[in-house]
């Protein structure tokens, strides 16, 4: 047998990757804001004809997210994915899918729909008050 000499050209490329693995670690931290499971009281999120009929809309200042029915009823849910904690920011009709890991969530449900992440969304009560949205921690 006999060993092959490592190329310089190979020897720094390994080193160029290294300081980029470590990046990933930082993105799937949890949020530092201590809202990792949305709000722990009370919030406004803001008018309640800003989630149109069947569609959702993500309130990440609070990582809150709502759906309204076809019928007008409205859920709301942690925008926060279940998995390692990363705030969701987008929606593509009632799916959120996770910038960290890929997990999808439907928004009406909070079901998972692929993994890692394997527990849904945490469901928060909501109510309208005025015209605006109000969500609010579950009871324990």
């Amino acid at each position: 047998m006999s060993a092959h000499p490592l190329s310089r050209r190979t020897v720094l490329r390994g080193a160029a990757l290294v300081p980029a693995a470590g990046l990933g670690a930082a993105a799937c931290a949890a949020p530092d804001d201590g809202r990792a499971e949305g709000p722990a009281e009370p919030v406004e999120l803001g008018a309640a004809d800003a989630v149109e009929k069947g569609g959702a809309e993500i309130f990440r200042e609070h990582h809150v997210v709502v759906s309204r029915s076809e019928e007008g009823e409205y859920r709301a849910f942690s925008a926060v994915c279940t998995h390692r904690q990363c705030p969701l920011h987008k929606i593509k009709g009632t799916v959120s899918t996770c910038t960290c890991h890929g997990s999808r969530f439907d928004v009406t449900t909070g079901e998972v729909l692929e993994g890692p992440a394997v527990a849904p969304l945490t469901e928060l009560d909501v109510s309208t008050d005025g015209g605006r949205l109000v969500a609010r921690p579950r009871p324990a």
